[in-house]
This record gives structure tokens, C-alpha cells and sequence, in this order.
């Protein structure tokens, strides 16, 4: 099920985003960047402040299953530029679809919003996101371009496809 977040997935959002992190961080960025007491409080704050936004500033959206939360997305959208700032599959969750659902989802409330592109950040070397993007039809920056040790990705996002019409055969 994917639904909106609200205060009380504080907690969790924040620990899934760790362990999420440390997937793609681990052995490349000092731990202290991404774990540890100060950085998940640190980020449970940031996640804080996501899930209090205003809806037409952005939004934060939970996967759950069986009750446990397994994935989490948040966009957000200023001086007219949407930008999809997170998206964790819960380690444990992965290739079950929590990806694709949560991606799914941000892309019904862009397209109800009029949103029709979307920028992203994606860490260098977590090729499992790129791959992730690259397969929802992401594309990179067209002049290579990089924002540190990130490459940016962008979204067209075309009407929703209607149902087929009959073949006539």
C-alpha cells in the first residue's frame, strides 16, 4: 500500500533512510555521514520538515506492507522546478516492487498536479539506482553535467496511458 506520510512514521522513515544509504555508502564516505546518532537525527529533522510541507510544495509518500513501512519517497517543488529528493526501498524489501509502486505513485501526483518534468540526484556510484531510473525512463543531464558526486537525472512525464481500444480483429 502506498499512502502519505505523517509525524508518527518519523522513526522509521528515518531509520530506512539509514540503512538504505549505507548500501551505496558504505566503504566510499565516512560512516558518520550517513550513520550514527547525530546523522539520524539529523535526518529524521529533514524528514520532518518533507512530511510538514505544504502539498502543492511537495510531498513525502510511504510504501507499507503487513503494517511495516518498506520504502519511502519525497519530491518537492520551488521557484517552479519539481525535484525528486528521495526514494529508499528498504534493504530487506528489495525487488519486490516497492520501487516501482512508490515511483508509480509520485508519478500520479505529478501528472494531477500539471507537473510535466522532474529532476533528480542520483550518487555516483549507487549504479542500482541508476539502473532503477534509467528503466523509468530517467535521463541524464544532456550536458553531462554533475553536482559534486552526483549525476542529475531528468523526467518527462506524458499523460497517463488511456486503455487500449479494440483492435477490430
Amino acid at each position: 500500500m502506498i499512502r502519505s506520510a505523517h509525524s508518527a512514521d518519523l522513526d522509521a522513515i528515518a531509520a530506512l533512510h539509514t540503512r538504505a544509504r549505507a548500501t551505496y555508502y558504505r566503504g566510499r564516505v565516512p560512516e558518520e555521514s550517513y550513520g550514527g546518532a547525530a546523522e539520524l537525527a539529523r535526518t529524521r529533522e529533514g524528514w520532518s520538515r518533507a512530511v510538514a510541507r505544504a502539498g502543492a510544495d511537495g510531498g513525502v509518500l510511504c510504501a507499507e506492507r503487513d503494517g511495516e513501512l518498506t520504502g519511502v519517497a519525497a519530491f518537492r517543488t520551488a521557484d517552479g522546478e519539481t525535484t525528486l529528493t528521495q526514494l529508499h526501498v528498504d534493504p530487506a524489501h528489495w525487488r519486490r516492487g516497492t520501487g516501482t509502486a512508490l515511483h508509480a505513485a509520485c508519478l500520479d501526483v505529478w501528472r494531477r498536479a500539471g507537473i510535466r518534468r522532474v529532476r533528480l540526484e542520483v550518487y555516483e556510484h549507487n549504479l542500482r539506482a541508476q539502473a532503477f531510473y534509467a528503466t523509468h525512463g530517467w535521463l541524464p543531464e544532456p550536458a553531462g553535467a554533475q553536482s559534486g558526486s552526483h549525476r542529475t537525472l531528468w523526467l518527462v512525464i506524458g499523460e497517463r496511458p488511456g486503455p487500449s481500444e479494440p483492435s477490430g480483429e
